[in-house]
């Protein structure tokens, strides 16, 4: 088996805030030319699992996925985890983790927009809310736009529902790192420069995090990002060189959620990539 040229390690379906169902991003996936993806969606590992099932015979290569998000007393995080045992204790045990804390966050912003802003919503809508496999911030958003209580999306989330703050509702990277370890996977950080909101992490504040979270077992970056200018493409793989990191590259597609082409990650051919992307591929895709 050879190393993809085309590939796509970052992606959500309507398992978390994606906009395609696993099937259809599969569809999206062939047409799209790539040889290599993973599904990512948000502390889930049930897209991926659907998508084993789906797959056919000449389909492109895939790779078990998942993002967490995090969060301790030193910032914000969104881990990577790639070529897991879905089926492995520890993962499930973050995941279930994972998705207790992302329930509770939801109920808390719905009570805090209602008592807040006078925000609510009838019953049926919000049993169909919190029968989605991971609501969040985007689904409640586009509930306030359907009711008018804002006029589209990011208005809702950044003027509404980010005047919430909730900091002791979080999975920590810890946790995250040693479940996707302990369970045969790779933990990446994901699109690594990017904080809490419009923080940027640079430099010397990026060195002491990634040190940091290479003590919790972190193995990886995805320094080629749709987001990312060269510049910070660049400072990345570094960092990832000096480290002895594995990289990864992902678009963070999630259909029409997110004004992001699939495919759309800097690396024009992974072939030609780095070293550390192809020890990474060779890891968790050339070895089946």
């Amino acid at each position: 088996m050879t190393i993809p040229k085309k590939i796509d390690l970052h992606m959500h379906s309507t398992v978390s805030d994606g906009s395609n169902t696993p099937a259809e991003l599969l569809d999206c996936v062939r047409q799209s030319g790539l040889e290599l993806f993973a599904l990512t969606d948000h502390d889930a590992c049930k897209g991926s699992l659907q998508m084993i099932e789906l797959l056919e015979e000449g389909d492109p290569g895939f790779i078990t996925g998942v993002e967490f998000s995090c969060r301790d007393a030193e910032g914000q995080y969104h881990i990577l985890g790639y070529g897991y045992d879905p089926a492995s204790a520890p993962i499930r045990e973050v995941i279930d983790n994972g998705h207790r804390v992302r329930m509770e966050k939801v109920q808390a912003r719905l009570a805090f927009l209602r008592d807040r802003f006078g925000f609510d919503f009838p019953r049926e809508e919000l049993k169909k809310l919190l029968s989605l496999d991971n609501p969040g911030k985007p689904h409640i958003g586009n509930l306030m736009v359907k009711y008018g209580y804002a006029r589209d999306k990011n208005q809702a989330i950044k003027e509404f529902i980010d005047q919430l703050h909730l900091k002791d509702q979080y999975l920590s990277p810890e946790e995250a790192i040693r479940g996707i370890l302990a369970s045969g996977g790779i933990p990446v950080l994901a699109h690594p420069v990017y904080g809490s909101g419009d923080q940027l992490i640079l430099g010397e504040e990026m060195d002491q995090r990634l040190r940091r979270l290479m003590g919790f077992g972190l193995q990886g970056v995805e320094a080629y990002y749709s987001g990312f200018t060269r510049k910070l493409r660049t400072m990345m793989l570094e960092m990832a060189q000096r480290y002895d990191l594995y990289v990864t590259a992902g678009s963070d597609y999630h259909g029409t959620n997110k004004l992001i082409p699939l495919g759309d990650t800097g690396l024009e051919d992974a072939t030609q990539g780095p070293e550390g992307l192809q020890r990474f591929l060779r890891e968790v895709h050339l070895a089946k």
